[in-house]
């Protein structure tokens, strides 16, 4: 390992990894950490993308990883009711295992320098400010330099925190997630994404079924932070309830914390940057980050390239970002947090009346933070009119 680097960043996940190859892509010196002995390793994740995300990595949908291809979705109301979403352009289910391994194959290919079990602790400063990492590599103490630190380690990001961005969560940001995979199940249509929704089931969240195969999907949970119960303990209530399911053989399981929000007003500072779920870059109505790795990681790219050659990588330069970020992906996500607090606070009787009134275009519409017509529907309501505020 080199002493000196143009950039390193801390996590090997999609955020570290497209961040890199896009980075080394522009010939800058690039060193990528990441803690785990094993990229991919556990999963955190449902493992859903769209086309059109995928596509902006740089993928087609044809390689190994793609174990499903997805042509829409089916969202069940607590009374059993559904609401049929329309294909769009489409979209897969990944074997993340396998995909997080070619994001770093592509890094490593485009130049950047990839280390695993590679543990950073803590942040150089020189002069006040940030100027490398100190780390663990081998049993070894090691300080690595850089002139940008990007912090891509995970919801919880340590190295945001010591740099001093206010990167914790609450229990309004974040939901506790528990997911199985599982085989020999049914599924109805194996090409379709399912959403079960009700605060009996689930509560301040929902249950998904994202299917892998005929017989085979992960099958998961989040719910808010302030219940008595586990997330566990919903999702298991819900499948012994489900003859389908209970038959079905655990084959792994996985938990974690789901972001659904507390973007941050400035993700810099001087030499430091914050990207994908270290920043809170998620899409609140279903704590998914891995479609926003697409966006951010390109916009964060180029004002990294700019710092560097101009020689000026203050946090006054790479403010651009934040405000970059804010413009083409931030104002629209904060609508869409908005919806999922409003959400939270209608019950599943009113879940029920609204399934006849929304279609699955305005639900893809809510997804993208358009509320025009839920608003209408919520307006004839005497109660939910009430809720209209939060949305504004």
């Amino acid at each position: 390992m080199e002493q000196k680097y143009d950039i390193i960043i801390i996590g090997a996940g999609p955020s570290g990894t497209v961040t890199g190859k896009l980075c080394a892509s522009k010939g800058l010196k690039v060193l990528i950490l990441e803690k785990r002995p094993e990229i991919g390793a556990p999963k955190r994740c449902a493992e859903g993308l769209g086309k059109p995300d995928l596509e902006r990595i740089g993928y087609t949908g044809k390689e190994r990883f793609v174990t499903q291809k997805i042509d829409g979705g089916i969202l069940i109301t607590p009374n059993g009711g559904t609401i049929d979403l329309p294909p769009g352009p489409g979209g897969y289910i990944l074997e993340r295992k396998v995909f997080d391994k070619f994001l770093a194959y592509d890094a490593a290919k485009a130049g950047a320098k990839i280390y695993t079990k590679a543990h950073v602790f803590d942040l150089i400063r020189v002069g006040g400010k940030i100027a490398g990492v100190r780390l663990m590599y081998n049993g070894e103490q090691k300080d690595v330099y850089c002139k940008i630190v990007v912090a891509a380690d995970g919801v919880e990001s340590k190295i945001a925190r010591i740099a001093g961005l206010p990167s914790g969560n609450t229990p309004n940001t974040i939901e506790s997630g528990y997911q199985y995979e599982m085989a020999n199940i049914d599924i109805a249509d194996p090409h379709k994404l399912y959403t079960y929704l009700g605060n009996e089931i689930a509560p301040r969240g929902y249950i998904w079924i994202f299917p892998k195969g005929s017989h085979i999907a992960n099958v998961g949970i989040g719910i808010g932070n302030c219940n008595e119960k586990t997330a566990k303990y919903y999702l298991d209530k819900w499948i012994a309830g489900n003859p389908g399911m209970s038959k079905g053989s655990i084959i792994e399981e996985n938990s974690g914390g789901i972001p659904i929000g507390g973007f941050l007003e400035s993700m810099t500072t001087d030499n430091f940057l914050a990207i994908g779920d270290a920043a809170h870059q998620v899409n609140p109505l279903h704590g998914g980050g891995l479609a926003e790795v697409s966006f951010s990681a390109q916009i964060a790219v180029d004002v990294i390239n700019d710092a560097i050659k101009s020689g000026d990588t203050s946090n006054s330069a790479l403010d651009k970002y934040n405000k970059l970020w804010w413009e083409k992906r931030g104002k629209n996500l904060k609508k869409i947090e908005k919806i999922v607090h409003m959400l939270e606070k209608v019950t599943d009787s009113e879940l029920n009346m609204a399934q006849s009134s929304l279609s699955g275009q305005d639900i893809i519409d809510l997804t993208e933070g358009k509320t025009h017509k839920l608003i209408r529907i919520m307006l004839k309501n005497p109660r939910l009119a009430t809720l209209v505020k939060y949305l504004k």
